[in-house]
């Protein structure tokens, strides 16, 4: 018998009992003969008890042994494949003559047990259903047993019987949901904020929101529904709202001219107002500017800020103690946090000589701290429910940039400068708990503390909630109310809200609540938030926007209604709101701590409501409700250009921490869409203004964020096999990830400085001495385009080489490339230039007049240069390159026909058949550049051939060898195909059109209707296009995506 037949045999009998032998053609003993169920015994005993006498009478009734003959004629033959044959293996089975009845039933009843053992017997742990083939399974056989044959319902049904198959009852009083939530949320919360804090809206945003971790925070991206049209949709005509919260906020308190003398050498006047602008210093408008390292504009730029002063109490206040706050990005919080310290001369101060130590635990209170330290470790918490011992865990409110280590507070003992992180150093002192010693102690820290200027950081101190569009002030004012004015009585003994109850004593207080609440009115007229002056700051104290929540959510539209008094309102549209109605109690961190703690819960909330008599009526909680002091800053928009001015205006609303959520929802329910961080970008984007801190080139954040996208990029890009990516060297695209913006400000400085030395030299020489110096002879070099007799400056514009480029050339252009740095290097030192943006507005004013065609445009022209502007001249061309020689421009851009642009899309100068082409078919798309070819496809191949010859001795047992022949030269890169590697060589004349810039934000714009981008340009390389160009097509770009060849036109454009 083959193996594989005895196996299949062994499996059948593997489950019967060893007292049982059956009969069977296929036996592992293949000369033993069978006889009638007694035969010949093999050892096996059908009953143990009375073997011995079943063994006597099988001997006694044995037959004798049978001739071979008749062993041939009782052969048994099996039907198998191909025919007839004899049993198995060719051997035969005696058939005995006679049986004996007794034996031959004993042994039967024998088989017939066992063989119902074996059945009534379970083998496995799989229940009965799961016995049955797969065909008959039913899902319901799991839990009714009638779904199973009839022959298996009996057993089915005791097994459901036993306790192991029965359903654990579950607590009715949870629901699944809350059963499935961990036992102690605050804490589980507070475990996962370890590195990235969390805003108070950050459960209701990742609930909807792709969420990214950044900045030390977790924030909302792009919500998961699309919603690209309709965030666009919501910002043109209704109202979109962000939570800006993550947005970092310095305070500096002391005063004034110290303030001032401080912060001075870190802005200039040139790019616009300072700190001292007269509207922002009363306290009546914030104000924006860009700050510098000390003394070192235009260069070294440190970030955006924005800025509010605390406003005087009266006219008549002449306390010279003022309070700054300076909003910015988080990504800027370090380097600017550090610069003012410098400028403040502040140090770390001593560590104050009041300790205040901890209180000694109770035994109890150590019991439960070794109960949290066993829940951090990951054991089964349970519910627990200690009375009066019990101490709530406090939810933390982290800031995400900066370490809880650091310190908290600088001193300055020369300026008297203090900057204090985040705590309130008055806070640390406590009348009320402290001894005579220690209050004396807090009145002579007081006395001591007015001298100094404070430096705090209140980030995530505060919410700062931004609604954008024209609805954004009518959603405020139906979400928000006023706070009610309560006089002393018995009901406000009992209420929190003492502040309030003692501002309500003052007729001076309650006058200007009444004022600030009159202004708030006038407000829900307004057709648009555009039309208020920018910057227009309101102070209010409202009430709990969680009482006046809809039942459902509904869309508010404005109501002119209700400004009745056109008087006012035009007042209110022409000088904003009065200097005495932006005082808010949010600058009194005591009063916004107070606030805080006292909030009334949702759960008390909700239990209030369902305890009226008449169910969604309104709830009335008189001096128990809770007053919320906040601040409302308008935001102006688009302010630049002169298109769709006042777009994206909106409002800003600070308001104490804790108070998110309760504020978050009611704007919600009023109709506000909620958009995330690419939301902002584009909002930027519509706006045409630089977006934080991805198109600040000359900020270190910003530097930072182009290296780590370029990083990204590039990783996405191997990710991709090399037959599905572009080849970026075939296509002439030198950096597809990022922008060197050294190196093109670098170029276009020493392509100047060339062309200077040949002017001089060819009016010596004459032109033959000029056409020797300038003859390359490895490859056609664009043809030489003499600037205008204004200017006349020679520079070398790409016109019409359409051709392959030679390896050797590019060798030799790079070797060029290297004498060019080392002289750049050396001009460097002595002269101490680097790059940086222009943003000198009379400067920009005047670039923006000369973009602008003069006459033969199809558009509107460009308005004529006021008064003070220069014409486009040499002279006044090099007086701007005296100061910025390797300055950086902000554009926009517009295309004329279809195109789409995207980030790092090159900017490059136009030749003059593309504008010949131009003028005689104005559907022309744009020229198209020739490939390129490959010097580096060679040496990838040969790369390759290395690793595998490295790979095959590995296989040898030459690891030595091989190791030997794969590894490469020290200090080489790894070549990447598609990729250029090495040193850039010159990236003006790289192309077939001189590049003069890149894209750093494009896409398809639902405002124009066509692709618009936003990026920079080299200052020297606009100056000498806009020389060089005819005055009616002045002002004409190309655009070049990073993976195409095609070329399309666009026109430029600086917004001032």
């Amino acid at each position: 018998m083959s193996n594989a037949k005895e196996r299949k045999h062994a499996k059948k009998m593997r489950n019967q009992p060893t007292n049982v032998t059956l009969s069977s053609g296929f036996v592992a003993d293949r000369g033993g003969k069978h006889h009638n169920g007694g035969g010949k015994p093999q050892k096996q005993e059908p009953h143990p008890g009375t073997s011995r006498q079943r063994q006597t009478k099988i001997i006694a009734h044995s037959l004798p042994e049978p001739h071979v003959s008749e062993q041939s004629s009782s052969r048994v033959t099996f039907k198998k494949k191909g025919g007839w044959k004899a049993g198995p293996e060719g051997t035969s089975q005696e058939i005995p003559k006679y049986i004996t009845a007794s034996t031959f039933a004993q042994a039967r009843a024998a088989e017939i047990s066992a063989m119902l053992k074996a059945v009534t017997q379970k083998s496995s742990n799989s229940l009965v259903f799961q016995t049955l083939p797969r065909h008959m399974r039913r899902r319901a056989m799991s839990h009714n047993v009638k779904r199973l044959p009839r022959r298996l319902q009996e057993i089915a049904q005791k097994e459901a019987e036993k306790a192991v198959h029965q359903k654990k009852e579950h607590s009715k009083n949870k629901c699944h949901k809350a059963r499935r939530c961990h036992i102690n949320k605050t804490l589980e919360f507070n475990l996962r904020q370890k590195k990235n804090k969390w805003l108070e809206t950050h459960i209701w945003h990742a609930k909807r929101f792709h969420m990214v971790k950044k900045w030390g925070y977790c924030l909302g991206e792009r919500p998961t529904v699309k919603s690209h049209r309709a965030c666009y949709r919501a910002m043109t005509n209704r109202c979109l709202l962000q939570d800006l919260s993550y947005y970092c906020c310095l305070e500096l308190k002391g005063k004034e001219e110290e303030i001032l003398k401080a912060l001075s050498p870190m802005c200039s006047i040139d790019t616009g107002l300072t700190f001292a602008a007269v509207h922002c210093l009363s306290g009546k408008r914030q104000g924006s500017l860009v700050l510098y390292r000390a003394n070192k504009y235009p260069r070294e730029m440190l970030g955006p800020v924005t800025f509010i002063w605390k406003p005087k109490r009266t006219s008549s206040d002449t306390s010279k103690s003022r309070q700054l706050w300076i909003w910015l990005h988080p990504t800027l919080k370090q380097d600017i946090l550090e610069e003012i310290k410098a400028v403040c001369h502040c140090m770390e101060p001593i560590k104050s000589a009041v300790c205040i130590p901890d209180p000694l635990l109770t035994p109890f209170q150590e019991k439960s701290e070794t109960e949290v330290l066993d829940e951090k470790i990951g054991k089964k918490r349970k519910r627990k429910d200690d009375g009066e011992n019990s101490r709530p865990i406090k939810k933390i409110v982290g800031d995400g940039t900066r370490d809880p280590c650091q310190p908290h507070s600088w001193i300055s003992p020369t300026t008297g400068i203090l900057i204090r992180y985040g705590l309130n150093l008055l806070n640390i002192f406590s009348k009320d708990s402290f001894l005579p010693v220690a209050q004396t102690l807090y009145l002579m820290a007081v006395s001591i503390l007015r001298l100094f200027l404070f430096f705090s950081d209140l980030t995530m101190e505060m919410n700062r909630f931004r609604l954008i569009g024209p609805l954004s002030h009518s959603i405020l004012t139906e979400a928000l109310k006023t706070a009610s004015v309560h006089m002393e009585g018995k009901d406000t003994e009992k209420t929190p809200h003492h502040w309030w109850i003692e501002t309500c004593k003052s007729p001076d207080s309650i006058s200007l609540h009444r004022r600030q609440e009159a202004i708030f009115e006038l407000l829900g007229g307004i057709t648009s938030p555009a039309e208020i002056p920018a910057g227009t700051i309101l102070g209010l104290t409202v009430g709990d926007p969680r009482i006046n929540l809809p039942q459902k959510k509904s869309k508010v539209l404005s109501d002119p209604e209700k400004c009745q008094d056109n008087e006012k309102v035009r007042q209110l549209l022409l000088e904003g709101v009065p200097v005495e109605c932006t005082h808010s109690f949010i600058w009194n961190q005591d009063i916004c701590k107070s606030v805080t703690e006292n909030k009334i819960s949702d759960q008390d909330l909700n239990r209030m409501r369902s305890e009226l008599l008449v169910p969604g009526s309104q709830l009335v909680l008189g001096p128990c409700e809770s007053k919320i002091p906040i601040l409302l800053i308008q935001q102006p928009g688009k302010m630049t250009g002169e298109d769709r001015l006042g777009w994206g205006s909106g409002w800003d609303v600070l308001l104490p921490k804790g108070w998110g959520m309760a504020f978050w929802i009611p704007f919600i329910y009023r109709g506000a869409r909620v958009g995330g961080l690419k939301e902002a970008v584009v909002h930027s984007q519509y706006k045409r203004s630089p977006d934080i801190p991805g198109d600040f080139p000359d900020c270190p954040a910003g530097i930072l964020f182009a290296e780590e996208q370029a990083k990204n990029l590039l990783e996405k890009y191997k990710r991709r096999p090399p037959a599905k990516r572009p080849n970026y060297v075939k296509l002439g695209t030198l950096t597809p990830f990022c922008c060197p913006w050294e190196q093109l400000t670098q170029d276009w400085e020493l392509t100047v400085q060339a062309h200077e030395e040949s002017s001089v030299a060819s009016s010596l020489a004459g032109e033959e001495s000029d056409l020797r110096r300038y003859e390359v002879s490895c490859a056609p070099m664009p043809e030489k385009t003499q600037l205008s007799d204004e200017v006349g400056i020679s520079i070398n514009h790409s016109t019409e080489p359409e051709e392959v480029m030679d390896t050797e050339c590019q060798d030799q252009a790079g070797a060029a490339r290297v004498i060019d740095q080392d002289v750049s290097e050396n001009h460097v030192a002595a002269t101490g230039s680097q790059l940086c943006v222009l943003r000198s507005r009379k400067l920009l004013k005047q670039l923006s007049a000369w973009c602008g065609p003069s006459s033969g445009d199809s558009r509107p022209a460009r308005r004529a240069p006021s008064r003070g502007q220069q014409d486009l001249t040499k002279e006044a061309c090099l007086s701007i390159l005296d100061h910025f020689p390797r300055a950086l421009v902000w554009v926009s851009l517009s295309l004329l026909r279809k195109g789409s642009p995207e980030p790092h899309t090159m900017i490059c100068v136009p030749a003059k058949e593309d504008f010949l082409q131009l003028s005689q078919d104005w559907h022309y798309c744009g020229p198209q550049e020739s490939k390129h070819s490959d010097p580096f496809k060679s040496k990838i191949l040969k790369q390759n051939e290395k690793k595998k010859m490295a790979r095959r001795q590995k296989r040898g047992h030459a690891i030595s060898e091989g190791l030997a022949v794969g590894d490469s030269a020290p200090g080489q890169e790894a070549l990447t195909l598609g990729l250029w590697s090495g040193p850039l060589p010159s990236m003006t004349s790289h192309c077939s059109r001189a590049l003069l810039g890149f894209v750093t934000q494009g896409d398809f714009s639902m405002a124009v209707g066509c692709g618009e981008a936003l990026g920079f340009v080299s200052l020297t390389g606009l100056l000498d296009m806009l020389s060089s160009q005819p005055a009616a097509q002045r002002g004409l770009v190309l655009l070049r995506p990073p993976a195409s060849l095609q070329y399309r036109f666009a026109r430029i454009a600086i917004e001032v």
